[in-house]
């Protein structure tokens, strides 16, 4: 198949990074990428997804990940999976042989390995630049459920209405469902069989860079996970810290360990993220060097300062990400063309070991099995975000009163960089803003 025509049935279908922020998948469709790479790192701890659909469908997610490499002309493909998802490699084994370009790259039990830049790294030993994309490396990044999403798009003329969702936590019967995107999040957890505390707080993603959520918001392209935590769970707690009293405890406690930077997965990459420079210069309000500050821009955000390195419990991560949005307010770009100092050779010391990870969040006791549940679950009403995805939004083609079945497209891709969004129900549309149109069930012809 000829890029550009894989491109247009990408977007056409509403196929984005089924996690993170949703990049559109034709827009990594390049002839640069000699080397295709499928995500199957399952990087925070807790989520299960990504390894249980690969076991489930390896392959159409195999074939379709094929098709990828040889539409983009690359060499090699390259799976990346922890060693310890045995039942998930062995499903592998029995397709990738079929496939000269395929190859598998057994991974470690440490955080952060679904980083894409480590990810990269750890399989084929090409560092990005700061603040660089992988294709400047010749790679392009995949993670599974984008796979398979276009599987369906291609082979089944299928377009992305559903959503695969790991419910973890403080649920009855923690599992992966599968639900209409645009369904609430409480819809999503009900597939669990409800929450087992009186005052729950949903977590949305995973509990290393995740975000408290709420019951009343929509399932959208790119939601995971939901952890479902009591109020006063230290993982709920740091996250509803405020910034001016992390700095001004960071400016009375902080002991200049730099475990911070010592552990900082991109730091030890090369890249000039340094979090102990920066909460020494924050914290004293030091500006004589704007580079700590600056360089705020290469912080992945991944967390491993502040869930896991500092011994004060600070909040580095925090205050990166708030520095951040700052310099993206005010307009100042991130630095170009920074060259990566030479990989850390302490960097295999220094990662991160998944299981005293999930024991120092407090999340040991939640490490269950949560299956897989292919059925889909209905929805009595959805709200299809417009915006689901990096890029310009969708742009509705409904109106109030219009009758939609599921599979309809109901808003097209905008100019630019942008993908369609589709009904994953039959019903009657009673809302459209600029933001999102919601749909009713009620009856209809299912076409998927």
């Amino acid at each position: 198949m000829e890029i550009r025509e894989l491109q247009n049935i990408l977007r056409e279908s509403g196929v984005v990074g089924a996690g993170g922020a949703g990049f559109p998948t034709y827009g990594k469709l390049t002839a640069s990428a000699d080397t295709v790479l499928l995500n199957c790192a399952e990087c925070e701890p807790l989520l299960k997804l990504h390894r249980q659909l690969l076991e489930q469908h390896a392959q159409e997610i195999t074939e379709m990940f094929h098709e990828l490499a040889q539409t983009v002309g690359a060499s090699e493909a390259v799976i990346g999976i922890k060693k310890s998802y045995v039942r998930t490699v062995s499903a592998l084994q029995e397709h990738i042989r079929h496939f000269p370009e395929m190859r598998i790259c057994l991974l470690e039990e440490a955080y952060p390995m679904g980083d894409e830049v480590v990810l990269i790294y750890e399989a084929t030993g090409r560092v990005v630049r700061p603040g660089g994309l992988p294709v400047e490396q010749g790679v392009a990044v995949f993670n599974v459920e984008t796979v398979y999403n276009a599987f369906r798009a291609v082979h089944r003329q299928k377009p992305v209405t559903d959503k695969y969702v790991s419910i973890v936590g403080e649920v009855s019967h923690p599992r992966t469902v599968r639900v209409p995107v645009g369904c609430t999040l409480d819809e999503a957890v009900a597939g669990a069989g409800g929450v087992t505390v009186k005052h729950p707080v949903y977590f949305v993603g995973g509990p290393m860079m995740g975000r408290i959520g709420s019951g009343s918001e929509p399932v959208t392209k790119t939601t995971n996970a939901v952890l479902v935590l009591p109020e006063d769970h230290p993982v709920i707690r740091k996250k509803r810290r405020t910034p001016s009293i992390d700095l001004k405890r960071a400016a009375s406690i902080c002991c200049q360990c730099s475990t911070c930077t010592d552990l900082c997965p991109r730091h030890n990459l090369g890249h000039p993220i340094d979090p102990a420079r920066f909460m020494r210069a924050a914290s004293n309000q030091d500006f004589q060097d704007l580079n700590p500050y600056v360089n705020a821009a290469f912080c992945s955000s991944c967390g491993v300062c502040e869930m896991y390195a500092c011994p004060q419990s600070l909040a580095p991560r925090s205050l990166l990400a708030d520095m951040k949005a700052g310099l993206r307010k005010s307009g100042v770009r991130p630095p170009q063309g920074v060259t990566p100092a030479p990989v850390s050779s302490a960097r295999d010391y220094r990662k991160v070991p998944e299981e005293r990870l999930t024991a120092r969040l407090g999340l040991t006791r939640y490490d269950r099995e949560a299956p897989l549940d292919g059925t889909l679950r209905p929805a009595a009403r959805i709200r299809l975000l417009l915006s689901q995805h990096i890029g310009a939004p969708a742009q509705a083609i409904v109106r109030p009163g219009d009758a939609v079945t599921r599979g309809q497209m109901v808003a097209k891709p905008a100019e630019g960089l942008s993908v369609a969004v589709h009904t994953g129900i039959c019903g009657t549309v009673t809302e459209v803003t600029d933001r999102y149109i919601e749909i009713i069930a009620g009856k209809g012809r299912a076409e998927l």
